[in-house]
């Protein structure tokens, strides 16, 4: 394991405290329901993937799927935010620096992964709108390939409607996590080349997986 991934005692410390915080405030105000937490792997890397990114709130909501703590990597810019910034680091999380090409961005995702780490990531690139999943990036599917881990696929329903586009306030709105069944990758061998049609494939299952747990999220939030 590389030490330099692994989370110190003290940052979680910091993180389980945030997270006991954040879920007793978001299960209060937004009656959140989180659902399946049974296909949550226990233990080992892998990547929380989430559907349905119609919300700033949807990155906190992501953490509150497993007691253990995620990692994060985000745009340089959002760690340059004062308070923000330090808070993001504290709970272990890395920015992407401009200059960074996407490959590097890739190979540091896959060295948290192989170093025993839990990574989230947002299929979708970024916020949209809509029912429906039409965009979604390779860079999951790829990396679960690539690290021969898992993909655990969240739909999250609702949080367009606790804090939507342009505000600043969490409205009491109910909003549902339902966690799916994990996706796991084809099996290759030590130095084989993850093929082009093996990734496009495993993309393709996540974002069906993905589309229904949204759509069931959705539907039990009442949006």
């Amino acid at each position: 394991m590389n030490d330099s991934w692994e989370m110190s005692r003290r940052t979680k410390f910091f993180y389980h405290g945030l997270y006991i915080k954040l879920f007793l405030f978001l299960k209060v105000w937004l009656r959140l329901c989180v659902e399946g937490r049974h296909n949550v792997p226990k233990k080992g890397a892998y990547i929380l993937a989430l559907g349905g990114h119609r919300s700033y709130i949807d990155t906190p909501l992501a953490a509150l799927t497993s007691w253990r703590p995620y990692r994060f990597i985000g745009a340089e810019k959002v760690f340059r935010i004062p308070i923000l910034g330090w808070v993001l680091r504290a709970l272990g999380s890395f920015p992407v620096e401009r200059s960074m090409t996407d490959r590097q961005a890739m190979r540091m995702a896959q060295d948290l992964l192989e170093a025993g780490e839990r990574l989230v990531i947002f299929p979708e690139g970024y916020r949209l709108e809509g029912p429906e999943i039409t965009e979604m990036k390779e860079g999951a599917a790829f990396l679960s390939c690539r690290a021969q881990v898992p993909i655990v696929p969240v739909g999250i329903g609702g949080a367009a409607r606790a804090l939507p586009p342009g505000k600043i306030f969490i409205r009491p709105r109910k909003v549902v996590l339902t966690i799916g069944k994990p996706l796991f990758p084809p099996v290759r061998t030590q130095g084989q080349r993850v093929k082009r049609s093996q990734i496009k494939a495993h993309s393709e299952a996540l974002q069906t997986s993905l589309q229904n747990l949204f759509d069931r999220a959705s539907e039990q939030a009442g949006s």
